[in-house]
C-alpha cells in the first residue's frame, strides 16, 4: 500500500527513493518490520554473553583455593553491596510490591541458584565440559520466556530443542551411565534456574531499567548472602592465591553484576526469545577461555558436540 502511494505522480521521485531505502533497511524479505532497537538489543546481548562465557573458567580458577559455597554466596554478596550503593547514589525509587515478588524470583535463579550450583558443578567437571552443557541454555530461556511472555513457537522449534538436549545429555554420559557425574546434575539445575532468571529478568527490564533489575535482585538478597558469606569464609585468607581471588572478583563484578547490565538491556530492547539466540556463542567463548586460561585440552568430540547443539538450536529458531 505504501509503495502504491509512493508511485503516485503527486509524490517527488527523489523523496520516494529515499523513503523506499529506509523501508527496505527496516524490513525483512517477508515484509516484517525489524526495529533498529532489536539489532541494538542483539549487540548488548553479545556483550552480556561474552561476560557470561568466562564464568565457568573463572569459577574453576576460584575453586582451587575457595569453598564452592563461599564462591556461590560470596560473589552475590560482594556484587550486592556494590548494587545497593549504586541504587543509593542514583536515588532509585523502591520498586512496587508486585515487582518485588518478581525480583525475588529472578534472584532465586541468577543470584542464588546458578552461582551455587555452577560452583558445585565445577568441583568435578572441566570448564570445557560445562561450556557444552550450557549449550541448552538458550533453548531453556526461550521455552520459559514463551510461557512468561506468551510467545508461541512452531513444532520444529520444540523438536530441535529436544534433540539438542539429548545431544548434550549424551555427551555428558558418553562413558556410559556411570559417566553422568554429580556435577552434571548440578549444572543441569544451574541451567534451568539461569533460564528462569533470564526470562523473568528480561520481562522485568521492560518496566525497570535493566541495570536496576539485577541491582534490586542482588540488594534484596543481601540479608541472606552476607551472613552466609561470613559463615563459609576461608579459615586462612592469607593462604588464598591471587589467581583464585582474581577468579572470585571476576565472578562478583562481571558475571554477577556488570554482565547483567548489558544482558538485561539487550533482552528488553530485542525481546527475550530473539536475543537469547546470542547465547549460541557462549559455548565457544567458554571453550576458548578454558583452553587459554586453564590449559584444558579441547577434544574434537567436545567441539563437534558444541557445533551440533548450535546447529540444532539455530534450526529451531529459524522462521518461528
Amino acid at each position: 500500500m505504501a509503495r502504491d502511494l509512493i508511485d503516485s505522480p503527486l509524490v517527488d521521485k527523489a523523496q520516494a527513493d529515499s523513503v523506499l531505502k529506509v523501508m527496505d533497511a527496516n524490513t525483512t524479505a517477508d515484509g516484517e518490520v525489524v526495529p533498529r532497537q532489536q539489532n541494538l538489543g542483539l549487540f548488548f546481548g553479545l556483550i552480556g554473553v561474552t561476560a557470561f562465557g568466562l564464568t565457568l573458567p573463572a569459577t574453576r580458577l576460584a575453586i582451587v583455593d575457595l569453598d564452592p559455597m563461599f564462591i556461590g554466596v560470596g560473589r552475590s554478596a560482594l556484587a550486592g553491596l556494590i548494587a545497593a550503593a549504586l541504587l543509593l547514589l542514583t536515588a532509585s525509587r523502591w520498586p512496587p510490591r508486585q515487582t518485588i515478588v518478581q525480583l525475588l524470583m529472578v534472584a532465586c535463579g541468577v543470584v542464588l541458584g546458578f552461582p551455587l550450583m555452577s560452583a558445585m558443578a565445577m568441583q568435578t567437571l572441566p570448564a570445557s565440559h560445562g561450556g557444552v552443557m550450557l549449550g541448552i541454555l538458550p533453548l531453556m530461556t526461550a521455552a520459559i520466556a514463551s510461557q512468561v511472555t506468551g510467545e508461541r513457537n512452531r513444532r520444529r522449534f520444540w523438536i530441535c530443542s529436544i534433540l539438542a538436549a539429548c545431544v548434550v545429555i549424551g555427551y555428558a554420559s558418553k562413558s556410559g551411565i556411570d559417566g553422568w557425574k554429580s556435577g552434571d546434575w548440578w549444572l543441569l539445575g544451574a541451567v534451568i534456574l539461569a533460564a528462569w532468571g533470564y526470562a523473568l529478568g528480561g520481562q522485568l527490564s521492560k518496566q525497570l531499567a535493566g541495570w536496576q533489575v539485577i541491582c534490586w535482585a542482588l540488594t534484596l538478597t543481601l540479608p541472606l548472602t552476607i551472613p552466609l558469606t561470613f559463615w563459609f569464609r576461608p579459615a586462612e585468607i592469607a593462604s588464598i592465591s591471587p589467581l583464585s581471588w582474581g577468579g572470585f572478583v571476576y565472578l562478583s563484578l562481571i558475571s554477577q553484576l556488570l554482565g547483567f547490565f548489558a544482558w538485561n538491556k539487550g533482552l528488553a530492547l530485542g525481546g527475550v526469545t530473539r536475543v537469547s539466540q546470542v547465547q549460541l556463542l557462549q559455548p565457544f567463548i567458554t571453550l576458548m577461555a578454558a583452553g587459554w586460561l586453564l590449559g584444558e585440552r579441547i577434544e574434537s568430540s567436545t567441539l563437534l558436540c558444541a557445533l551440533l547443539v548450535v546447529a540444532l538450536v539455530a534450526t529451531g529458531y529459524q522462521r518461528r
